[in-house]
């Protein structure tokens, strides 16, 4: 027995780096290896082959070359197209997740007031869509919002309007689209934070003559705060580099990263700028990451 127990105490520590290095294998292999392949690429240049992009490196007499092109990060920075397609889908994004919050909070704050089986059936209703393929849903809203669509007919039936509103390919329809779409992603991680807080809190504060108003801002919302940055983050990043919603729904008004992106690969088969985007865009996107990690971090401190 003590042979035994010898032996799996050997295997210990083999068994814990093999737990930890899976998750990092993993990730090295379909996020870091397709990322630098992407950052490679950025650094080419266009060319008429199959990939449509030179190399940036040769060996050839033993002799090893590096060439890199910053050409395509330099374009960004002064083609104004660009430029404006960042800021759109940022402000896309942010307009979308305080939607998304401002709905989202009521909707996960009232899941967690009903009954535990009315609180299953509500999320349930929660997550069903997102069942369903995301074009299939679009589609479907091309269809509600379109002239001759349902909106229109519900608005000039009840006498509104007098004749059919454009909602379709403008901004109004992606804003709409996107916050019913990530919607689920802002209501659940706040109905998981929401429903572990500790009521006695909010009724110790009503005996102290709190008002109900008071004790959700000051009670609430603060403790919430973990779920309001989770739901953010899930709603915020996937925005940004959005594709499918702002090309069903959108105008060509409607300018956003994702749609950039698409053109400069499959329309104009600039691989390397289209890479340079998407690695602007990545580091981006990195900023609100590393600044929710450092607030975790700040807290996980503070309670030890």
């Amino acid at each position: 027995m003590k042979t035994l127990n010898q032996r799996f105490m050997r295997l210990m520590p083999s068994g814990r780096k093999l737990v930890i290095g899976i998750p990092f294998l993993w990730l090295f292999l379909f996020f870091m290896l397709p990322f630098f392949l992407v950052m490679k690429i950025s650094f080419s240049e266009a060319a008429l082959a199959i990939p449509p992009y030179s190399e940036i490196y040769t060996f050839a007499e033993q002799k090893f070359q590096l060439l890199l092109n910053i050409g395509n990060y330099s374009l960004l920075t002064e083609d104004e197209l660009y430029i404006s397609a960042y800021f759109g889908s940022l402000k896309v994004a942010f307009l979308s997740t305080l939607m998304c919050l401002v709905i989202g909070f009521p909707m996960a704050y009232a899941i967690t007031k009903a009954s535990k089986e009315t609180q299953n059936v509500l999320l349930l209703l929660i997550m069903m869509p997102t069942w369903t393929a995301i074009l299939i849903r679009v589609y479907a809203w091309m269809g509600i919002l379109s002239n001759n669509g349902l909106l229109n007919g519900f608005l000039m039936w009840t006498g509104l309007t007098d004749h059919p509103i454009e909602i379709l390919n403008t901004n109004t329809a992606v804003y709409i689209g996107v916050v019913y779409a990530y919607l689920p992603f802002m209501v659940l991680p706040l109905y998981a934070n929401l429903v572990k807080h500790d009521q006695s809190l909010l009724e110790a504060a009503s005996d102290l003559g709190s008002s109900n108003f008071n004790n959700f801002w000051k009670i609430t919302v603060p403790l919430a705060k973990n779920g309001i940055i989770a739901g953010c983050m899930l709603v915020f990043i996937p925005v940004v580099g959005e594709f499918v919603i702002p090309e069903l729904l959108g105008g060509p008004e409607t300018l956003m990263i994702g749609r950039v992106l698409w053109q400069e690969f499959f329309n104009n088969r600039d691989w390397p700028v289209a890479s340079a985007l998407a690695v602007v865009m990545l580091l981006i996107l990195i900023v609100p990451i590393l600044l929710f990690n450092r607030s975790q971090a700040k807290e996980m401190e503070a309670r030890g």
